[in-house]
C-alpha cells in the first residue's frame, strides 16, 4: 500500500491485483490505475460489471472492506490492442478519513472516488461526486442528504489542486513520474497549487482555461474540519489534446495556416518595432489590420459555422481592408490624432490582457462578466491617455504591439504559454462560460526565455525609435495636404517658379523625348555628315 507499481497490459486476459495483510485500521482501500491516454478497466469482478468497474486512462475504485478482512483482490484489462504501460497504486484509509465520492448521485459506481474531467478548445472542466463522511468496517454511513448538526457530510470541505507537467513533454514516463506526487494527501499539499475550496453546498464542478500540448494534473482533497483529517480524489490529467487523431493531434499541435499568419504578421511588427514611427503608413496599415481582424474573427466565430482556416482567410481579408481605411483616413485628412488614438487602442488592449495574464486575473471578482470587462476598458483608456503625448504613445505602441507579434510567431512553432495573454481575452470574448474558468499558465523555462526576448526587443526598440526621433517633428505632414497645400499656393502666387512650370502631362512627355533622344541609335556610318567638304 502506498507505493506505485508499473505494469505491462494487453488485451490477451485481464491482469489479478492482490493486495494482502491490510491492516486491522484501514477501513477503505483506493486503487488508482493510470495511463497517458489509453483506456483501460479496473473491475472487482474477471468479468467487468457497470455498477463495479471503471473504465479511462485514470481510473479508480473504492473498496470498503468488512469485518476480519485482510485481503483484496482487482482486476485490471487493456482496451487497447496494443502492449501499454500502466502505474497503479493502492491508498488505505482510515474509519476517520472522509470517504472520496461516497454520495455519488450522478456516475455509475455506487461509491465514485475519481475526478471526472471533459476539455473542448476553450475549457476543461473538472467534476466530483460529493464525499461522506467515515465510517468502521462494520458501521453505518451517514444519509447523504441530511444537512442538519455537525454529524453530517456536509461539514466536509473540498480543495482544488492543480499540477502543470514539464512543458512539451509528451512522454508517458514523465506522466507517470507526475502522477506519484499527486496520488496522496501529504505529496498533492506539497507540490500541487491549491486553487480553491468549496464548501459542500457549491456545485463540485470547476473549470479551467484550456492549453492544447501542455499536460496537466487535477486533484480534489476533501477535509473534515472537525476532525482534521482528509482524503484524496483519484487524480485526472489532460494535455487538452487527442493523441490518436490523424490531424492535429498532441505531436503535431498548430496549423500551418496560423505559423504563416503569425510569421508574416511578426515580420512587420519587428519593422514595426524600430521603425515604426519613422513609417507611418505601415504603422497605421497594421494597427487598422490588428482591429479590423480581431473584430471580424469574433464575428465570424460567433455567427458563423466556418472552419478555422476559412475563417484566418476572412480575417486577414478583413484585416487588409482595415488597414488601408486607417491609411486612407490619414493620408486624406490628416487626423494625426484619430490614428493614434485606435493605435493607443491596441497598445491599451494588450497592456489590459498583460495586467490580467497575472494572478490579479484569478480574483473571484473579475468572474463576473460586468465587472470584469468594465475593469478591461478602464485599463485600456487609462493606457490610452498617453494621447496627450501622441509621439510617445505611437512610438510605445509601436514597439510593445511589435514585439508581441514576434512572440506569437515563436509560439505557433515552441511551446510557450504567453499567447495566452491575448488567447485567455479572446476565449472569454466567444465564449459566455468561459468567465468561470481558472486561467493560470505555467511559466517554465520557453516563457522565461521568450520573456527575456520580449523584453529586449521592446527596450532596444522604444531606444531605437526615440534617439532617431528627436530632432524630428512629431509626425511628418500628411501626402494629400502637402498637395493641396502646394496647388493653392501656385494658383494665388505667381512669382512662385513652380506657378511657371508646364502642367504634369507636358512635362511627362518632354521627359519621354528626352529619354527616346538618348537611347536612339546612330544613325549609319555612310549617312553620316563629313567632317570636311
Amino acid at each position: 500500500m502506498g507505493r506505485f507499481t508499473e505494469l505491462t497490459l494487453d488485451l490477451s486476459s485481464p491482469t489479478e491485483i492482490v493486495l494482502r495483510n491490510i491492516p486491522s485500521n484501514v477501513s477503505f482501500i483506493l486503487l488508482q490505475v493510470h495511463t497517458q491516454f489509453q483506456n483501460v478497466t479496473l473491475a472487482l469482478d474477471k468479468i467487468p460489471k457497470t455498477n463495479e468497474s471503471e473504465t479511462g486512462s485514470d481510473a479508480g475504485l473504492l473498496t470498503v472492506l468488512r469485518p476480519q478482512q485482510t485481503l483484496c483482490t482487482w482486476y485490471l484489462e487493456s482496451t487497447d490492442p496494443g502492449q501499454l504501460l500502466a502505474s497503479i497504486i493502492s491508498v488505505p484509509y482510515t474509519e476517520k478519513d472522509p470517504v472520496p465520492g461516497a454520495c455519488n448521485l450522478e456516475f455509475d459506481l455506487d461509491i465514485y472516488p475519481n475526478v471526472h474531467l471533459e476539455y473542448n478548445v476553450y475549457e476543461t472542466v473538472i467534476t466530483f461526486a460529493p464525499a461522506n463522511l467515515g465510517y468502521t468496517r462494520d458501521g453505518i454511513p451517514a444519509a447523504c442528504d441530511v444537512k442538519t448538526g455537525q454529524d453530517s457530510r456536509w461539514r466536509l470541505l473540498y480543495d482544488v489542486y492543480q499540477y502543470f507537467l514539464p512543458e512539451n513533454n509528451l512522454n508517458g514516463s514523465t506522466l507517470l513520474t507526475h502522477l506519484q506526487r499527486m496520488s496522496m494527501v501529504q505529496q498533492v499539499t506539497t507540490n500541487g497549487i491549491k486553487l480553491t475550496t468549496l464548501i459542500s453546498s457549491d456545485r463540485p464542478s470547476v473549470s479551467f482555461s484550456s492549453i492544447p500540448g501542455q499536460g496537466v494534473i487535477y486533484t480534489v482533497i476533501v477535509r473534515d474540519p472537525l476532525l482534521n483529517t482528509s482524503a484524496a480524489y483519484v487524480p485526472a490529467h489532460t494535455y487538452a489534446c487527442n493523441f490518436t487523431a490523424t490531424v492535429d493531434n498532441c505531436h503535431t499541435l498548430g496549423k500551418v495556416s496560423t505559423k504563416v499568419f503569425f510569421t508574416l504578421c511578426a515580420v512587420i511588427g519587428l519593422f514595426l518595432c524600430f521603425c515604426g514611427h519613422r513609417h507611418l503608413k505601415t504603422d497605421f496599415f497594421f494597427m487598422g489590420f490588428i482591429i479590423s481582424g480581431f473584430l471580424m474573427f469574433v464575428l465570424l466565430t460567433r455567427l458563423t459555422p466556418l472552419e478555422y482556416d476559412a475563417r484566418l482567410t476572412l480575417t486577414a481579408v478583413t484585416g487588409v481592408v482595415g488597414g488601408l481605411l486607417l491609411v486612407t483616413l490619414w493620408w486624406r485628412t490628416g487626423c494625426v490624432h484619430g490614428c493614434v488614438l485606435l493605435v493607443g487602442l491596441v497598445f491599451g488592449f494588450l497592456v489590459a490582457s498583460i495586467v490580467f495574464f497575472t494572478p490579479i486575473g484569478e480574483y473571484a471578482v473579475f468572474r463576473n462578466n460586468s465587472v470584469f470587462w468594465l475593469t478591461f476598458c478602464s485599463v485600456v483608456i487609462v493606457s490610452s491617455l498617453l494621447l496627450i503625448f501622441p509621439k510617445h504613445l505611437n512610438i510605445l505602441s509601436c514597439a510593445l504591439v511589435g514585439s508581441y507579434t514576434v512572440v506569437l510567431a515563436i509560439d505557433s512553432f515552441v511551446y510557450t504559454s504567453l499567447s495566452y495573454i491575448t488567447l485567455n481575452v479572446l476565449k472569454r470574448t466567444l465564449n459566455d462560460e468561459f468567465s468561470v474558468a481558472y486561467t493560470s499558465a505555467p511559466l517554465q523555462t520557453n516563457d522565461f526565455l521568450l520573456v527575456a526576448l520580449w523584453v529586449a526587443l521592446l527596450v532596444f526598440g522604444v531606444t531605437t525609435q526615440f534617439v532617431r526621433e528627436r530632432d524630428r517633428p512629431e509626425f511628418p505632414p500628411a501626402p494629400y495636404m502637402i498637395w493641396k497645400r502646394d496647388r493653392e499656393r501656385r494658383k494665388t502666387n505667381v512669382l512662385d517658379p513652380s506657378y511657371h512650370l508646364p502642367p504634369l502631362k507636358d512635362r511627362m512627355l518632354l521627359q519621354l523625348a528626352k529619354l527616346r533622344d538618348v537611347f536612339r541609335p546612330p544613325p549609319p556610318i555612310g549617312e553620316r555628315t563629313p567632317l570636311l567638304l
